[in-house]
């Protein structure tokens, strides 16, 4: 075999070489951008840290941001156009039902999962009511965020079968007639104040606690007062305390 018919013969096989790592490198680049973007907002580092441990594991997924409070999420959004947003609850300066109506108002084809730490029975109704296409408590299994993820990048809507039940028996109720209790009627601020009295906080915890003036709620406790028809802070203390207790029963 002669030297030329060598060399052409290495030249070849090197083309050849080139040519499929480059290919490669443009699958990878394909598969890398048909990724669905994924933002985290959640105040809690180390929430943020597992749930990108887990999403960028996933071959269709990856997480594009993180945040911890409402004005980043919505700067974030409109800088990283994300295809889906993960909402926890409680954030700094606000909270995470008042960021989902936001994103709602301002981004309605943009789904987002309410992630908490709260009960079903607590918040998920008013976060659906919010605009959220998802609830999931974070003692959710990993699988299931995953599949919630793919659910509302899919346009369907995903809770839990219990939470299906729950509210298919409401809608079944309110149809028959049954009437709301005055605690439905509560905005969602006047809903996070009574959950806390029911804990047993005091006004200057539960402002920590929300990241608001003692005085914001001592103005929320005179609403929420009123709404009930109660009179004093001892009235509204024992009826939250019990509201508090049926719900851990259901």
């Amino acid at each position: 075999m002669s030297s030329t018919y060598r060399k052409w013969g290495y030249t070849k096989m090197a083309a050849k070489n080139d040519i499929s790592e480059y290919m490669l490198k443009k699958q990878r680049t394909a598969t890398k951008q048909n990724k669905s973007k994924v933002l985290i907002v959640d105040d809690h580092p180390i929430v943020r840290e597992g749930l990108v441990a887990l999403i960028d594991r996933q071959g269709d997924l990856k997480v594009c941001g993180q945040a911890d409070d409402a004005y980043d999420a919505l700067k974030s959004i409109d800088k990283l156009k994300p295809g889906v947003v993960i909402v926890d609850i409680p954030l700094k300066g606000s909270n995470g039902i008042e960021l989902t109506k936001s994103i709602r108002a301002q981004y309605p084809a943009l789904p987002v999962i309410v992630f908490s730490v709260h009960d079903e029975s607590v918040y998920a109704e008013r976060a659906l009511r919010a605009g959220a296409r998802a609830y999931l408590t974070k003692k959710a299994a990993s699988e299931k965020i995953i599949k919630a993820i793919r659910a509302v990048l899919s346009g369907e809507l995903y809770v839990s079968d219990e939470l299906s039940k729950k509210l298919l028996q409401k809608i079944i109720g309110d149809k028959a007639g049954k009437i709301s209790t005055p605690v439905d009627d509560f905005s969602d601020r006047e809903f996070e104040v009574f959950r806390l009295i029911g804990q047993g906080y005091r006004a200057s915890e539960a402002a920590k606690q929300l990241h608001l003036s003692a005085k914001t709620v001592e103005t929320y406790r005179e609403r929420i007062k009123r709404k009930l028809g109660l009179d004093d802070s001892s009235e509204l203390l024992r009826y939250a305390i019990k509201w508090s207790g049926s719900r851990e029963m259901e």
